[in-house]
Protein backbone atom coordinates (compact mmCIF):
# COMPACT_ATOMS: atom_id res chain seq x y z
CA UNK A 1 0.00 0.00 0.00
CA UNK A 2 1.49 3.60 -0.96
CA UNK A 3 2.43 5.69 1.63
CA UNK A 4 1.87 9.17 2.21
CA UNK A 5 4.55 11.43 2.24
CA UNK A 6 3.26 14.50 4.56
CA UNK A 7 4.74 18.38 5.46
CA UNK A 8 6.91 17.72 9.05
CA UNK A 9 6.35 19.61 11.75
CA UNK A 10 10.10 20.93 12.84
CA UNK A 11 9.37 22.80 15.94
CA UNK A 12 6.48 23.64 18.23
CA UNK A 13 5.74 26.63 16.37
CA UNK A 14 6.00 25.92 12.71
CA UNK A 15 2.26 26.37 10.89
CA UNK A 16 3.71 25.50 7.58
CA UNK A 17 6.30 25.05 4.95
CA UNK A 18 7.82 25.73 2.15
CA UNK A 19 8.38 23.26 -0.86
CA UNK A 20 11.77 24.38 -1.85
CA UNK A 21 13.04 21.88 -4.41
CA UNK A 22 12.17 18.10 -5.25
CA UNK A 23 15.31 16.07 -4.97
CA UNK A 24 13.69 13.05 -6.39
CA UNK A 25 11.20 12.89 -9.57
CA UNK A 26 8.23 10.77 -10.31
CA UNK A 27 9.12 7.14 -11.00
CA UNK A 28 12.60 7.45 -9.33
CA UNK A 29 13.55 4.62 -6.76
CA UNK A 30 13.99 5.90 -3.31
CA UNK A 31 15.56 4.27 -0.09
CA UNK A 32 14.80 4.55 3.41
CA UNK A 33 16.78 7.79 4.70
CA UNK A 34 17.71 9.49 1.35
CA UNK A 35 16.34 12.94 0.84
CA UNK A 36 13.51 12.81 -1.21
CA UNK A 37 12.95 16.85 -1.04
CA UNK A 38 13.98 20.29 0.48
CA UNK A 39 11.78 22.42 2.55
CA UNK A 40 12.33 26.20 3.59
CA UNK A 41 10.84 26.69 7.16
CA UNK A 42 10.16 29.90 8.91
CA UNK A 43 13.81 29.53 10.18
CA UNK A 44 15.79 27.26 8.50
CA UNK A 45 15.95 24.90 5.40
CA UNK A 46 15.59 20.95 5.79
CA UNK A 47 15.71 18.05 3.79
CA UNK A 48 12.71 15.38 4.26
CA UNK A 49 13.90 11.64 4.14
CA UNK A 50 11.93 9.30 3.11
CA UNK A 51 10.80 6.64 5.59
CA UNK A 52 10.14 3.40 3.28
CA UNK A 53 11.50 1.64 0.13
CA UNK A 54 9.36 1.90 -2.98
CA UNK A 55 9.10 4.32 -6.28
CA UNK A 56 7.80 8.25 -6.01
CA UNK A 57 4.62 6.98 -7.13
CA UNK A 58 3.26 10.91 -7.49
CA UNK A 59 3.88 14.34 -6.66
CA UNK A 60 1.06 16.09 -5.09
CA UNK A 61 2.61 19.58 -3.93
CA UNK A 62 4.62 21.90 -6.49
CA UNK A 63 7.82 23.16 -5.74
CA UNK A 64 7.43 27.44 -4.24
CA UNK A 65 4.76 26.35 -2.35
CA UNK A 66 3.46 26.82 1.09
CA UNK A 67 2.10 23.39 2.22
CA UNK A 68 0.90 23.37 5.93
CA UNK A 69 1.95 20.77 8.74
CA UNK A 70 0.44 17.41 7.77
CA UNK A 71 -0.14 18.62 4.83
CA UNK A 72 0.15 16.43 1.76
CA UNK A 73 3.69 16.08 -0.40
CA UNK A 74 3.58 12.68 -2.34
CA UNK A 75 3.08 9.04 -2.79
CA UNK A 76 5.67 6.36 -2.12
CA UNK A 77 4.77 2.51 -3.00
CA UNK A 78 5.67 -0.51 -5.57
CA UNK A 79 6.24 0.35 -9.30
CA UNK A 80 2.86 0.53 -10.99
CA UNK A 81 0.62 0.89 -7.79
CA UNK A 82 -2.39 2.96 -8.47
CA UNK A 83 -2.57 6.23 -5.44
CA UNK A 84 -5.43 8.03 -5.03
CA UNK A 85 -5.77 12.26 -5.46
CA UNK A 86 -6.38 14.05 -2.41
CA UNK A 87 -7.78 17.28 -2.85
CA UNK A 88 -6.18 19.11 0.26
CA UNK A 89 -8.27 22.41 -0.15
CA UNK A 90 -11.40 19.80 -0.61
CA UNK A 91 -10.33 18.12 2.79
CA UNK A 92 -9.40 21.31 4.40
CA UNK A 93 -12.30 22.72 4.30
CA UNK A 94 -14.18 19.46 5.40
CA UNK A 95 -16.56 18.09 2.88
CA UNK A 96 -18.34 21.70 2.43
CA UNK A 97 -19.44 20.13 -1.69
CA UNK A 98 -20.85 17.43 0.27
CA UNK A 99 -22.68 19.14 2.68
CA UNK A 100 -24.03 21.43 0.06
CA UNK A 101 -25.42 18.87 -2.01
CA UNK A 102 -27.24 16.82 1.15
CA UNK A 103 -28.39 19.72 3.29
CA UNK A 104 -31.48 21.57 2.05
CA UNK A 105 -31.98 25.11 4.13
CA UNK A 106 -35.16 26.79 3.29
CA UNK A 107 -34.44 30.53 2.39
CA UNK A 108 -37.34 32.01 4.57
CA UNK A 109 -36.15 29.95 7.49
CA UNK A 110 -33.11 30.97 9.91
CA UNK A 111 -31.86 28.68 12.88
CA UNK A 112 -28.90 29.59 15.73
CA UNK A 113 -25.84 27.10 15.90
CA UNK A 114 -26.59 24.21 17.81
CA UNK A 115 -25.02 24.31 20.90
CA UNK A 116 -24.02 21.76 23.44
CA UNK A 117 -23.76 23.24 27.19
CA UNK A 118 -22.65 26.23 25.64
CA UNK A 119 -20.26 24.62 23.17
CA UNK A 120 -20.52 26.30 19.86
CA UNK A 121 -19.93 24.30 16.76
CA UNK A 122 -17.20 24.80 14.71
CA UNK A 123 -15.20 23.19 12.18
CA UNK A 124 -11.13 23.03 13.60
CA UNK A 125 -10.32 24.27 9.87
CA UNK A 126 -13.10 27.26 10.30
CA UNK A 127 -11.86 27.96 14.40
CA UNK A 128 -7.98 28.26 12.51
CA UNK A 129 -9.57 30.88 9.96
CA UNK A 130 -11.23 32.53 11.97
CA UNK A 131 -8.25 33.30 14.55
CA UNK A 132 -5.87 34.03 11.49
CA UNK A 133 -8.03 36.69 10.08
CA UNK A 134 -9.35 38.05 13.10
CA UNK A 135 -13.22 37.25 12.81
CA UNK A 136 -15.57 36.81 16.25
CA UNK A 137 -17.69 33.58 15.09
CA UNK A 138 -19.35 33.03 18.25
CA UNK A 139 -22.56 34.92 16.62
CA UNK A 140 -22.42 33.08 13.54
CA UNK A 141 -25.01 30.77 11.99
CA UNK A 142 -22.98 28.07 10.95
CA UNK A 143 -24.60 26.38 7.38
CA UNK A 144 -23.05 22.97 7.95
CA UNK A 145 -24.31 20.06 9.37
CA UNK A 146 -26.85 20.77 12.40
CA UNK A 147 -25.78 24.47 12.39
CA UNK A 148 -22.04 23.76 12.49
CA UNK A 149 -19.88 26.32 11.19
CA UNK A 150 -17.71 25.82 8.29
CA UNK A 151 -14.89 27.64 6.45
CA UNK A 152 -16.96 29.42 4.11
CA UNK A 153 -18.91 31.23 6.64
CA UNK A 154 -15.80 32.55 8.19
CA UNK A 155 -14.61 33.85 5.14
CA UNK A 156 -18.31 35.53 3.89
CA UNK A 157 -18.04 37.32 7.24
CA UNK A 158 -14.81 38.45 6.39
CA UNK A 159 -16.13 40.17 3.23
CA UNK A 160 -18.67 42.35 5.38
CA UNK A 161 -17.18 45.85 5.26
CA UNK A 162 -16.93 45.90 9.37
CA UNK A 163 -14.90 42.85 9.70
CA UNK A 164 -10.98 43.12 10.64
CA UNK A 165 -10.21 41.70 7.61
CA UNK A 166 -11.93 44.02 5.33
CA UNK A 167 -10.87 46.66 7.56
CA UNK A 168 -7.56 45.74 7.20
CA UNK A 169 -7.34 45.16 3.21
CA UNK A 170 -9.13 48.83 2.82
CA UNK A 171 -6.22 50.72 5.32
CA UNK A 172 -4.05 48.75 3.03
CA UNK A 173 -5.50 49.60 -0.39
CA UNK A 174 -5.77 53.71 1.45
CA UNK A 175 -1.80 53.90 2.13
CA UNK A 176 -0.39 51.44 -1.50
CA UNK A 177 0.93 53.72 -3.30
CA UNK A 178 -0.02 50.96 -6.42
CA UNK A 179 2.24 47.81 -8.03
CA UNK A 180 5.33 48.38 -8.87
CA UNK A 181 5.89 49.02 -13.36
CA UNK A 182 7.98 45.81 -14.00
CA UNK A 183 10.61 46.42 -16.62
CA UNK A 184 12.44 44.60 -19.23
CA UNK A 185 14.75 41.44 -17.75
CA UNK A 186 13.02 41.84 -13.93
CA UNK A 187 12.12 39.13 -12.15
CA UNK A 188 9.65 38.29 -9.40
CA UNK A 189 10.70 35.78 -6.45
CA UNK A 190 8.39 35.08 -3.75
CA UNK A 191 8.65 36.03 -0.17
CA UNK A 192 8.96 32.94 1.44
CA UNK A 193 10.83 30.43 3.72
CA UNK A 194 13.74 32.09 6.14
CA UNK A 195 13.23 35.69 3.82
CA UNK A 196 9.52 36.22 4.76
CA UNK A 197 10.22 35.64 8.28
CA UNK A 198 12.79 37.69 8.67
CA UNK A 199 10.63 40.43 6.66
CA UNK A 200 7.97 39.42 9.66
CA UNK A 201 9.98 39.87 12.68
CA UNK A 202 11.42 42.62 11.49
CA UNK A 203 8.44 44.46 10.87
CA UNK A 204 6.99 43.31 14.32
CA UNK A 205 10.27 44.34 16.27
CA UNK A 206 10.19 47.96 14.71
CA UNK A 207 6.70 48.46 15.57
CA UNK A 208 6.27 47.15 18.82
CA UNK A 209 9.38 48.14 20.86
CA UNK A 210 10.59 51.78 21.69
CA UNK A 211 14.17 51.69 21.01
CA UNK A 212 17.09 53.67 21.59
CA UNK A 213 20.63 53.01 19.61
CA UNK A 214 23.84 54.14 21.79
CA UNK A 215 27.41 54.25 20.15
CA UNK A 216 30.72 54.07 21.89
CA UNK A 217 34.20 54.14 20.55
CA UNK A 218 36.65 51.44 21.73
CA UNK A 219 40.45 52.22 21.48
CA UNK A 220 41.41 48.49 20.41
CA UNK A 221 45.10 48.84 19.73
CA UNK A 222 46.35 47.07 22.33
CA UNK A 223 43.59 44.23 21.78
CA UNK A 224 44.99 43.70 18.04
CA UNK A 225 48.71 43.33 19.15
CA UNK A 226 47.71 41.22 22.13
CA UNK A 227 46.03 38.48 19.43
CA UNK A 228 48.78 38.98 17.20
CA UNK A 229 51.18 37.52 19.87
CA UNK A 230 48.46 34.58 20.78
CA UNK A 231 47.85 33.74 17.39
CA UNK A 232 51.54 33.86 16.34
CA UNK A 233 51.80 30.19 18.62
CA UNK A 234 48.33 29.19 17.94
CA UNK A 235 47.19 26.31 14.95
CA UNK A 236 43.59 27.89 15.06
CA UNK A 237 43.44 31.59 15.21
CA UNK A 238 41.42 33.45 17.25
CA UNK A 239 39.70 36.31 15.54
CA UNK A 240 38.92 39.86 16.95
CA UNK A 241 34.90 38.12 17.13
CA UNK A 242 36.34 35.89 19.89
CA UNK A 243 37.45 38.19 22.12
CA UNK A 244 34.08 40.40 21.54
CA UNK A 245 31.78 37.19 22.56
CA UNK A 246 33.78 36.78 26.06
CA UNK A 247 34.16 39.81 26.52
CA UNK A 248 30.07 40.47 26.40
CA UNK A 249 29.81 37.60 28.28
CA UNK A 250 31.95 37.95 30.99
CA UNK A 251 29.84 41.11 31.14
CA UNK A 252 26.47 40.23 30.58
CA UNK A 253 27.41 37.85 34.07
CA UNK A 254 27.51 40.92 36.02
CA UNK A 255 25.20 43.09 34.51
CA UNK A 256 21.80 40.67 35.11
CA UNK A 257 19.57 43.52 34.73
CA UNK A 258 20.37 43.33 30.45
CA UNK A 259 19.08 39.96 30.42
CA UNK A 260 15.60 40.55 30.32
CA UNK A 261 12.53 39.75 28.50
CA UNK A 262 9.08 41.56 28.70
CA UNK A 263 5.90 39.54 28.42
CA UNK A 264 2.90 40.79 28.46
CA UNK A 265 2.72 43.09 31.26
CA UNK A 266 5.24 41.05 33.00
CA UNK A 267 9.53 41.53 33.15
CA UNK A 268 10.87 37.59 32.92
CA UNK A 269 14.60 37.68 34.27
CA UNK A 270 16.87 35.43 32.11
CA UNK A 271 19.15 33.02 33.81
CA UNK A 272 21.61 32.28 31.20
CA UNK A 273 23.90 34.14 29.14
CA UNK A 274 22.78 32.18 25.90
CA UNK A 275 24.50 34.25 23.08
CA UNK A 276 22.76 35.09 19.92
CA UNK A 277 24.87 35.29 16.90
CA UNK A 278 23.70 36.45 13.85
CA UNK A 279 25.25 35.04 10.56
CA UNK A 280 24.76 35.90 7.23
CA UNK A 281 22.87 33.50 4.49
CA UNK A 282 22.45 33.90 0.79
CA UNK A 283 18.70 34.37 1.93
CA UNK A 284 19.02 36.44 4.99
CA UNK A 285 19.82 36.13 8.42
CA UNK A 286 19.81 33.30 10.67
CA UNK A 287 20.55 33.15 14.69
CA UNK A 288 22.31 30.37 16.46
CA UNK A 289 23.13 30.16 19.90
CA UNK A 290 25.98 29.77 22.13
CA UNK A 291 24.34 28.50 25.32
CA UNK A 292 25.74 29.57 28.83
CA UNK A 293 28.55 31.48 26.85
CA UNK A 294 29.65 32.76 30.13
CA UNK A 295 30.95 29.06 31.37
CA UNK A 296 33.17 28.86 28.87
CA UNK A 297 36.83 29.93 27.93
CA UNK A 298 37.58 31.19 24.99
CA UNK A 299 39.13 28.53 22.81
CA UNK A 300 36.04 26.80 23.61
CA UNK A 301 33.62 29.61 22.49
CA UNK A 302 35.97 30.07 19.46
CA UNK A 303 34.94 26.87 18.28
CA UNK A 304 31.73 26.22 19.44
CA UNK A 305 31.12 29.78 17.31
CA UNK A 306 32.55 28.79 13.78
CA UNK A 307 30.68 25.25 14.63
CA UNK A 308 27.57 27.02 14.26
CA UNK A 309 28.40 29.47 11.59
CA UNK A 310 29.35 26.63 9.48
CA UNK A 311 26.94 24.57 10.07
CA UNK A 312 24.02 27.24 9.94
CA UNK A 313 25.53 28.11 6.28
CA UNK A 314 25.06 24.30 5.38
CA UNK A 315 21.50 24.24 6.99
CA UNK A 316 22.37 21.95 9.44
CA UNK A 317 21.42 23.24 12.43
CA UNK A 318 19.36 21.50 15.39
CA UNK A 319 16.10 23.34 16.32
CA UNK A 320 17.30 23.86 19.56
CA UNK A 321 20.67 25.68 18.46
CA UNK A 322 18.71 28.41 16.94
CA UNK A 323 16.46 29.33 19.72
CA UNK A 324 16.60 30.60 23.55
CA UNK A 325 18.80 33.58 23.30
CA UNK A 326 18.93 36.33 25.97
CA UNK A 327 21.11 38.39 24.13
CA UNK A 328 22.25 38.99 20.49
CA UNK A 329 25.14 40.33 18.64
CA UNK A 330 25.84 40.94 14.98
CA UNK A 331 29.21 41.74 13.40
CA UNK A 332 29.52 44.41 10.40
CA UNK A 333 32.98 44.82 10.83
CA UNK A 334 34.22 42.68 7.95
CA UNK A 335 31.89 45.09 6.10
CA UNK A 336 33.33 48.16 6.66
CA UNK A 337 30.16 49.33 8.21
CA UNK A 338 31.22 52.12 11.18
CA UNK A 339 27.65 52.53 12.49
CA UNK A 340 24.31 51.05 12.56
CA UNK A 341 21.05 50.61 14.43
CA UNK A 342 20.44 46.74 14.32
CA UNK A 343 16.64 45.65 15.05
CA UNK A 344 16.30 43.38 18.42
CA UNK A 345 15.78 39.70 18.44
CA UNK A 346 12.41 39.20 20.22
CA UNK A 347 12.33 38.91 22.94
CA UNK A 348 15.82 39.74 23.62
CA UNK A 349 15.93 43.18 25.65
CA UNK A 350 19.08 44.31 23.76
CA UNK A 351 21.31 43.70 20.44
CA UNK A 352 25.42 44.70 20.18
CA UNK A 353 26.28 46.09 16.77
CA UNK A 354 30.27 45.29 16.28
CA UNK A 355 31.50 47.65 13.42
CA UNK A 356 34.72 47.97 11.59
CA UNK A 357 38.25 48.83 13.02
CA UNK A 358 39.71 52.31 11.88
CA UNK A 359 42.92 54.00 12.22
CA UNK A 360 42.74 57.47 13.92
CA UNK A 361 44.91 60.12 14.88
CA UNK A 362 45.43 60.99 18.50
CA UNK A 363 47.42 63.32 20.62
CA UNK A 364 48.98 62.52 23.82
CA UNK A 365 49.40 64.84 27.28
CA UNK A 366 52.79 65.94 25.85
CA UNK A 367 51.69 66.96 22.52
CA UNK A 368 52.98 64.24 20.52
CA UNK A 369 50.27 62.80 17.29
CA UNK A 370 50.10 58.56 17.61
CA UNK A 371 47.84 56.44 15.49
CA UNK A 372 45.53 54.26 17.07
CA UNK A 373 42.96 51.34 16.03
CA UNK A 374 39.39 52.08 17.11
CA UNK A 375 36.09 50.43 16.89
CA UNK A 376 32.30 51.30 17.45
CA UNK A 377 29.67 49.56 19.42
CA UNK A 378 26.31 50.31 18.13
CA UNK A 379 23.88 49.08 21.57
CA UNK A 380 20.08 49.13 20.69
CA UNK A 381 17.81 48.32 23.35
CA UNK A 382 14.01 48.15 24.64
CA UNK A 383 13.24 51.27 26.13
CA UNK A 384 10.50 50.09 28.01
CA UNK A 385 12.76 47.72 29.92
CA UNK A 386 16.40 49.48 30.18
CA UNK A 387 17.45 52.99 30.88
CA UNK A 388 20.29 54.76 29.05
CA UNK A 389 22.28 54.78 32.08
CA UNK A 390 22.48 50.81 32.30
CA UNK A 391 23.01 50.79 28.53
CA UNK A 392 25.61 53.10 29.04
CA UNK A 393 27.24 51.28 32.20
CA UNK A 394 26.93 47.87 30.18
CA UNK A 395 28.68 49.48 26.94
CA UNK A 396 31.16 50.78 29.43
CA UNK A 397 31.66 47.33 31.00
CA UNK A 398 32.59 46.14 27.35
CA UNK A 399 35.14 48.70 26.39
CA UNK A 400 36.93 48.18 29.67
CA UNK A 401 37.43 44.67 28.85
CA UNK A 402 38.39 45.22 25.23
CA UNK A 403 41.00 48.16 26.12
CA UNK A 404 42.60 45.84 28.83
CA UNK A 405 42.52 42.92 26.76
CA UNK A 406 44.52 40.08 29.12
CA UNK A 407 41.50 40.39 31.62
CA UNK A 408 39.54 38.91 29.00
CA UNK A 409 41.06 35.50 29.57
CA UNK A 410 41.44 36.10 33.45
Amino acid sequence: MAVEIRMPQLGLTMEEGTLDEWLKQEGDEVKIGEPIVQIQTDKLTSEVESEVDGVLLKIVAQEGEDIPVKGLLAYIGEPGEAVGVVDESATAVEEEAVVEAEVKVEETVVSLPARSGGRIKISPFARKTAKKMGIDFTNLIGTGPGGRIIQQDILKKAEEPTSPAAVAVAESATTQVGSIELMDGDTVVKLTGIRKTIAERMYKSHNEIPVVTQDVKIDVTKLMEFRKQLNASRETKLSVNDFILKAVAKVLKKNKNILVSLDGDKIIQRAHVNLGMAVSLDEGLIVPVIKDADKMGIEELSETAKDLAVRAREGKLNMDEYSGSTFTITNLGMYGVTSFTPIINQPDAAILGVNTIQIELDIDDEGNVFKKQVMTISLTFDHRLLDGSAAAVFQQGIKKFIEEPMNILL
